[in-house]
């Protein structure tokens, strides 16, 4: 895609899942990558399985905390002399009834879902105005953020926060010239969904899950989402901003 190549990509989240699968996309398009994520092995592993790609670093942090941000932001800068793009990705999910959620849960939650998720936007944006430079954001959504899903409110709650920071970024650093859109995915096949799925009855949840709710009949792939992570950074995105996009294979067209 244009404009990718030798831009300098911060991906949270992406040693593993949907984050991993991006951090491969821009790798393959030619993009400098800096990945973090909650577990130091998992973050090396990604990191050395990558290497022969391209340019590639990163750092384990949790990115509800501020000054794991911090570190995780400003080893991305030296790491790759600066930033031009974000990919914030990192978040978690847990199914479990409303009546039975736990204070501890959803705070949980909506720590890393959305605190994160402002704590380490709001850090790269500061960095890509100090730069003057302009850039892209792109938020880890979910269509989860537009309808609600049984068992999932916490869940629901934080992705619903997510697409009105989004909006609200968008209004706010237009001016700078940082362009900030939500990716909305529906149920993805990942290492985190396939635990959640595993208790509920695995494979056969999943294809029941599909025949029922996906007019394609078929689980979305890591790659697939990205696909529009590469695509919403890219120049060939250059005049969408404060956008949702969705790759849900239909969900929420169903009734």
């Amino acid at each position: 895609m244009r404009g990718l190549a030798g831009r300098r990509v911060l991906i949270s989240g992406g040693s593993s899942g949907i984050g991993l699968a991006a951090a491969e996309r821009f790798l393959a398009e030619e993009s400098r990558v800096f990945i973090a994520g909650l577990d130091a092995g998992e973050v090396d592993g990604a990191v050395a399985g990558l290497r022969h790609r391209g340019e590639i670093a990163g750092l384990a942090g949790d990115v509800s905390t501020e000054a794991d941000v911090t570190r995780i932001v400003a080893a991305a800068q030296e790491a790759l002399g600066g930033l031009d793009i974000l990919i914030n990705n990192a978040g978690t999910s847990r199914r479990s009834a409303f009546l039975d959620i736990t204070p501890g849960e959803w705070d949980r939650i909506i720590a890393v879902n959305l605190r994160g998720m402002f704590l380490v936007a709001q850090a790269v944006s500061r960095l890509l105005q100090q730069q003057g430079t302009g850039g892209a954001i792109v938020n880890m959504c979910s269509t989860n953020g537009i309808a609600g899903e049984e068992d999932y409110a916490h869940y629901n709650a934080s992705k619903g926060g997510v697409l009105l920071l989004t909006k609200t970024m968008a209004v706010e650093l237009g001016c700078y010239g940082i362009r900030v859109n939500a990716l909305c995915p529906g149920y993805i096949r990942t290492p985190l969904n396939a635990a959640i799925a595993a208790g509920i009855g695995g494979d056969d949840f999943e294809e029941a899950y599909a025949r029922d709710r996906i007019p394609l009949r078929r689980v979305g792939q890591a790659a697939e989402v990205a696909a529009a992570y590469a695509f919403l950074a890219s120049d060939d995105a250059s005049f969408i901003h404060g956008a949702a996009l969705v790759i849900d294979g239909g969900q929420l067209a169903v009734m």
